[in-house]
Parts: structure tokens; C-alpha cells; sequence
């Protein structure tokens, strides 16, 4: 089934011109593809290749005995007392790279200090060490956080650019006073929002532990191996252990914490695609910078769900309205961020000649509520833009300026009626916005849901069209889980690229040039029949549509920073 979209892919590729400038401007803002408008006769379609979300690996046997279950709860005194002195402990254990900067373990060092009792095997040139450590104040209590730890879904919530599928496998100490002792089996699937960069699986354990140390009173969160246990997992590809990794949290004045964040992983050494490699290896993608970067944002964002002091402009009526809102968003950023990446064994496939080998297509069949039923076609590519991530990001965010790009707008004005601060940067904001249809089209009025949210790992802007009667069903308190959402948008990441091509060796003469990675993700309903056959003129369109936004959206900042430097 796979190799039939490939070879869809193709033949629609020889009906793709370079540059690309003409279907785009011809789609609605809803991206509804209308086969009639292509004048050029394609051959028969193909049955669609359906990505169906698959169930969680199967690993049925993965349950801990009662006799294992007292080892774990060695091994988790063990792997709590490594979370804290990695966390406490600097030189020699943790240097500062003079070149880079940064932070980094003294892999020696780590194993005179710890010898993990299961006996690991011995580092090889197969594998890559990740280690990387961060600190940070975040607007949470401790018993929030530590509650949010416990609960995969909560987790999950918490963390949807990061945490892609989460479960708890088995309850192994329910612990003592709440959460204190609580050790879990989980399973997780880190992702990064591109389909060029596969997922991290793993199977680990969790314990929570509430620690008194020199008169400071903090929790710590420990994630630490499954080593001894089980030889015969089903694990993915590349393979990825978990060491022993976590945070500390201690509580500060009027509900704040200080989180320090250990990330360290030990990762099997596969290529990754070149656009995304100084990403992934520098821990730009799974550092613990990363992780209290996205903590601290959502932090303040659920602070701003539970306040009631907070003025809203528009036509939100009531603080219930306004959390059901903003619940609707949140669906809406998970569902995207699940969308666009390589998660739940999603399988995607290369459209030929595109631009650097960026471009990947693939085709859902949904069926339960939340999205639009039927046959779903995405397609996602990432470019690296030699503009700063903030410039990329206030351009895509302010639907004012982004209306000027006409595939993302189709000459349609935007208008907020509605607006929700969720941060303390301007940019993290809900708008619900009216689109303005031209007076001589026939479009139904709809409006459109924005969630845009940055911080210094990354910037989302995600939207998608919702009806007017969905809107007052989730502003009545309604239930808005049934409404369905089918979002676009944009994941942009800080970069630095090397002209030569290397992602090593930053101060050894390479010039770096400072720029950021868009990916943009668009999604379209193909057919309401979830059965129906794949177009080659749908695979040709919504490839059109993305490589004329990438196009479009470049220019603008072109435009822009001609603009600034004529200022000056």
C-alpha cells in the first residue's frame, strides 16, 4: 500500500512546475480541494493510503512481579540520589565548553561518581550520550507540578510539543501522603513537529519522591531505565534509553517553583535528515532547556485558564465561556503538533523534487469526533530561513500582516473579535477571528480559532475555521470536544546554519549564519468518504499550496527587513 502512494507521488510531481505560483492562489481558506478547477487531465486515482493511528506497542507481558517490584524500588533510591547530585553538583561533574559555551557532562566523571547497581552495558560508538541541565522559576506550586508528573494525560497536556503518546503501564507503589513514594511503569513517545525526525519510544520508571536536604524542603521526579527487567521490548527505531533523568522542584513565594531539569539519554547514532541534524545533536530538540522552556510557557498558560482577574477583549461572555475556549484551543495545538510528526508509527512519504528533500505527504482516515470525517491529506515541509525565529514568528502570528500573503488569505481580511492573553509575552494570546469575505463570493462566513505561543526553544502559530454555532455551543459551556477542528499552522525553531555545511566545530573558522527552521503543516479534508480514492490532482494542489506559502512568506520578511534596514 505504501509503495502505491509513492508512486502517486510521482506521476503528480511531473505536473508540478517550478516555481510554483499558480494553484495555491486558487484554494480557499478552508483548502477544500475542488477537482474541477484543474484543467489537465490526471490518470485514474489510487486507493488512499491510510495512516491509521495505530493501538500502544504491544507488550503485554511488560508487568513487574512482586519480587521485582522491591529491586525497582532500590534502583529508584538510586536513580533519585543521581537526580539530585547531577542537579547539586557542578565542576568537574558538569564543565563549560569554552567554544559552545555551554554545559556538559564529564562523561568520566559521571561514571567514577555512579555505578548503577544493574551494571549497564559499556557506551559504544553506536550509541550517543545526551546530557544537558537547566534551571528555571515557572508560575506553578509543587503539588501542582508533582500531581502533573504522575498523570500521563496530564503530562501529555503539559507538554504537546514534546510528549507525543504517554500511559502509565503499571502502578508499582501507590505511595504514602499523596503522591510521596509513588513509583510508576510508563511509557512515552517524544517527538518533534516534523515528519523528518523520527520519534523517541521508551518504557522507563517513575518515582516521585519528597526530599528534605540542608533544611530545603523539594520534590524530585526521577525517570530512570527498565535495565535487568526486560531484554525483549518492542522498541523503536532509532533505540532510546532513558537515564536516569527528572527535575527538582522546590517551592518559592506566592506559588512559584524553582525547577531544575536534567535530560540525560542514551540515543542509537542514525543519520537524521541534514535540515534537522544541528537541531536534534546540538539538544536543541530534547535538552533540558527544551522541556522548562515549554514548562514555563505552559505554565503561565494554565495560570491564565484559572484566573478570573484577567480582562478579555471581545465578545467572550463569561469566565466559564472563556475556559471552554480555551480548552478548544488547547484540543486544537495537540491535535496539530500529533498531526504534522512521525508519531504513533505514522508513516509519510517524500514528494519527488521537492525543494532539499523537505516535503512529506501522508493520508489519515478519520471516523470519531474532534476532526472532520472522512479522508484527511497532510502535507508538511521545513526550509531554513536566514531571519531571526522572533521575526518569523511576529509576521505568522499577526493575522493583519499575515493577510498580505494571499494563499494563506485568499484576499480575505482578518478581524478579532475576540482575545485572550495567556502569557507574558505578547505573543502568547487565543484570538477568535472573523473572516471577512469579499462581498462578491459566495463563501459561507466562518471564523477562525488562533493559538500563538513562543518562548526561547520555539514559536507556534496554529489555527483552523470553526462554524459560528460551534463557537456559541463552546461559549454556552457546552461540551466542546465535538467540535471539529482540522488545524494549519507553523512550528518555527532558532537555528544556526554553518555554510559549509557542518553542524560541528562552531569555532573553528565555519561562518555561522543565525536564522530559524519554519515547518508548516496543512492539512485538508480530500473526500467525506473516508473510502474514496486519492486524486493526483489533491497530492498536486496541497503541494502547491505549501511550497507558494513557503514562497510567499519569505518574501514578506525579505520585504521586511529591506524595509527596516532602509529605516535605519
Amino acid at each position: 500500500m505504501f509503495g502505491q502512494l509513492e508512486r502517486v507521488c510521482a506521476i503528480a510531481s511531473r505536473y508540478i512546475g517550478r516555481p510554483i505560483q499558480t494553484m495555491g492562489a486558487l484554494m480557499p481558506p478552508s483548502l477544500e480541494l475542488d477537482m474541477n478547477i484543474y484543467p489537465r487531465q490526471f490518470l485514474e486515482p489510487m486507493p488512499p493510503i491510510l495512516s491509521e493511528t495505530p493501538s500502544y506497542p504491544d507488550n503485554n507481558n511488560l508487568i513487574l512481579m512482586e519480587e521485582e517490584k522491591t529491586i525497582a524500588m532500590e534502583l529508584a533510591m538510586s536513580a533519585t540520589d543521581e537526580l539530585v547530585k547531577m542537579c547539586r553538583t557542578n565542576e568537574p561533574l558538569w564543565v563549560c565548553n569554552n567554544e559552545t559555551g555551554k554545559e556538559e557532562l564529564n562523561l568520566d566523571e559521571h561514571s567514577r561518581m555512579f555505578h548503577w547497581p544493574l551494571n549497564l552495558k559499556q557506551r559504544s560508538s553506536e550509541f550517543r550520550t545526551e546530557a544537558s541541565r537547566d534551571s528555571s522559576v515557572v508560575i506553578m506550586n509543587s503539588i501542582t507540578l508533582v500531581d502533573a508528573f504522575v498523570d500521563a494525560n496530564k503530562w501529555m497536556e503539559l507538554f504537546p510539543s514534546l510528549v507525543a503518546r504517554a500511559k502509565c503501564v503499571q502502578v508499582i507503589s501507590q505511595g504514602v501522603s499523596g503522591t510521596n513514594g509513588c513509583l510508576q511503569l510508563m511509557y512515552a513517545e517524544f517527538h518533534v513537529l516534523s515528519p523528518l525526525v523520527p520519534t523517541r519510544e521508551a518504557y522507563f520508571l517513575r518515582y516521585c519522591q519528597q526530599q528534605n536536604v540542608e533544611d530545603e524542603t523539594y520534590w524530585a521526579i526521577v525517570d530512570f531505565p527498565l535495565d535487568g527487567f526486560h531484554n525483549s521490548l518492542q522498541t523503536s527505531f532509532p533505540l532510546y534509553k532513558r537515564r536516569p533523568s527528572g527535575c527538582l522542584i522546590q517551592d518559592m513565594p506566592n506559588g512559584y517553583s524553582r525547577v531544575t531539569w536534567i535530560e540525560h539519554a542514551e540515543i542509537e547514532e542514525k543519520p537524521i535528515h541534514q535540515i534537522f541534524s544541528h537541531f536534534v545533536h546540538s539538544g536543541m530538540a530534547f535538552g533540558a532547556n527544551r522541556w522548562l522552556a515549554v514548562l514555563e510557557r505552559q505554565c503561565e498558560r494554565i495560570a491564565s485558564l484559572m484566573a478570573t482577574n484577567i480582562p478579555d477583549i471581545g465578545v467572550i461572555p463569561s469566565p466559564e465561556a472563556r475556559k471552554n475556549l480555551m480548552r478548544l484551543s488547547q484540543r486544537m495545538i495537540r491535535t496539530f503538533c500529533v498531526n504534522i510528526s512521525s508519531c504513533s508509527g505514522q508513516v509519510w512519504t517524500a514528494v519527488p523534487d521537492s525543494s532539499d528533500d523537505t516535503v512529506r505527504i501522508t493520508t489519515r482516515k478519520v471516523s470519531e469526533a474532534g476532526q472532520p470525517n472522512g479522508l484527511i491529506l497532510c502535507a508538511v515541509s521545513t526550509t531554513w530561513l536566514p531571519y531571526p525565529h522572533h521575526h518569523v514568528f511576529d509576521l505568522l502570528r499577526d493575522e493583519r500582516r499575515r493577510a498580505q500573503l494571499e494563499v494563506l488569505s485568499n484576499g480575505n481580511a482578518l478581524h478579532e473579535v475576540a482575545h485572550i492573553a495567556n502569557g507574558s509575552h505578547p505573543g502568547n494570546c487565543i484570538s477568535l477571528l472573523r473572516i471577512n469575505v469579499a462581498s462578491n463570493s459566495s463563501q459561507h462566513v466562518d471564523l477562525m480559532l488562533q493559538e500563538s505561543c513562543t518562548d526561547k526553544s520555539s514559536s507556534l502559530v496554529v489555527y483552523s475555521t470553526v462554524d459560528v454555532d460551534s463557537v456559541q455551543l463552546a461559549m454556552s459551556g457546552e461540551d466542546p470536544s465535538c467540535i471539529p477542528l482540522l488545524p494549519l499552522g507553523f512550528f518555527i525553531t532558532p537555528m544556526e546554519l554553518m555554510n559549509d555545511g557542518g553542524c560541528k566545530d562552531e569555532a573553528n573558522g565555519h561562518n555561522i549564519t543565525t536564522g530559524s527552521l519554519l515547518t508548516v503543516g496543512l492539512q485538508v479534508l480530500a473526500s467525506t468518504v473516508p473510502s474514496t480514492k486519492i486524486n493526483l490532482s489533491s497530492i498536486a494542489a496541497i503541494n502547491n499550496h505549501l511550497c507558494t506559502t513557503v514562497q510567499q512568506i519569505s518574501s514578506a520578511l525579505s520585504s521586511n527587513c529591506v524595509g527596516s534596514c532602509n529605516e535605519g
